[in-house]
């Protein structure tokens, strides 16, 4: 079963004092090699909230296979500066996509438009 977890995060004023192409950088080579050496089975998407929220600056969107995937996605980013020192985690939303429907043996009621 799939994990999805929101990952609800502020830059800190250590981040955007480097440039984009120092945060490019330091993605690539704090962040990137600790989740792909200890978290086999996640997906990441991003999303910028910075222009309607001021409490959150971004929306981390992480796909893990399974639970475990998902904690050691976490424990290899609590290694890097990404947490707390780039970035303040301000609260991670956890959940199973439709999982209602898989407890009680139902389809997964969904809107489509055109």
């Amino acid at each position: 079963m799939t994990v999805t977890a929101f990952m609800l995060v502020k830059t800190t004023p250590e981040w955007l004092a480097l440039t984009v192409e120092e945060r490019i950088e330091a993605f690539r080579t704090e962040v990137v090699p600790a989740i792909e050496e200890k978290a086999k089975g996640v997906r990441s998407r991003f999303y910028d909230t910075e222009f309607y929220s001021a409490r959150v600056t971004d929306v981390w969107v992480w796909e893990a296979v399974d639970h475990a995937a998902y904690q050691r996605l976490v424990d290899a980013l609590r290694e890097t500066p990404f947490w707390d020192r780039w970035f303040e985690v301000a609260e991670i939303l956890v959940g199973v996509e439709n999982g209602y429907a898989d407890n009680y043996g139902v389809d997964a009621v969904a809107s489509i438009t055109t």
